[in-house]
C-alpha cells in the first residue's frame, strides 16, 4: 500500500493524479481501467478539496492499493472535515435535460457508475471514503 497526505487544495490535483497513476502502472493497471479510476479520483479530491474543511485549509490522506482477489485496484481518501456521505445524495435523473436538472451530483453518480464498489464510513472523527475497481 502507498499513502500520500497532503493539503486538500485544488493545486495539489495534479501530484494526486501522478501518485494514484504511478502505483497503478507498477502493478500494470489497464489503460481502460487507469483512466476511469484516475476520473473518479478527480471528482473524489476536488469535492473534497471544495466543501470538506468549510474556508479552513486542512490534509486529505490518498491510499492506493492493489487487492489480489479480485485483481482490483483500491483508492481510499481520508479527510477530517465536515462529516458527509457523498452516497446518501440522491441520483440525479439523467433523463432530464441539463437545465431540467438540479445542480450538483452528477459527479458523484458518475463515480459510482464507473466504479465497482464505493464505500463510506465516518470513523474518529474523519470521513473515509473508498473506491475500488476491479483490474
Amino acid at each position: 500500500m502507498a499513502e500520500l497526505t497532503l493539503q486538500a487544495s485544488l493545486e495539489k490535483l495534479d501530484e494526486v493524479l501522478a501518485f494514484v497513476e504511478e502505483n497503478l502502472e507498477k502493478n500494470d493497471c489497464p489503460m481502460k481501467v487507469l483512466m476511469q479510476v484516475q476520473i473518479a479520483v478527480e471528482e473524489i479530491f476536488v469535492n473534497i478539496a471544495h466543501y470538506a474543511y468549510d474556508s479552513e485549509q486542512g490534509t486529505v490522506t490518498i491510499r492506493v492499493e492493489v487487492g489480489k482477489d479480485p485483481l482490483q485496484a483500491i483508492i481510499t481518501f481520508i479527510d477530517q472535515g465536515v462529516p458527509y456521505d457523498p452516497l446518501q445524495k440522491e441520483d440525479p435523473d439523467i433523463s432530464l435535460s441539463a437545465e431540467e436538472r438540479q445542480i450538483g451530483g452528477l459527479g458523484i453518480f458518475m463515480v459510482k457508475k464507473s466504479m465497482d464498489d464505493v464505500k463510506y464510513e465516518y470513523k474518529d472523527g474523519k470521513n473515509i471514503l473508498t473506491i475500488s475497481k476491479k483490474i
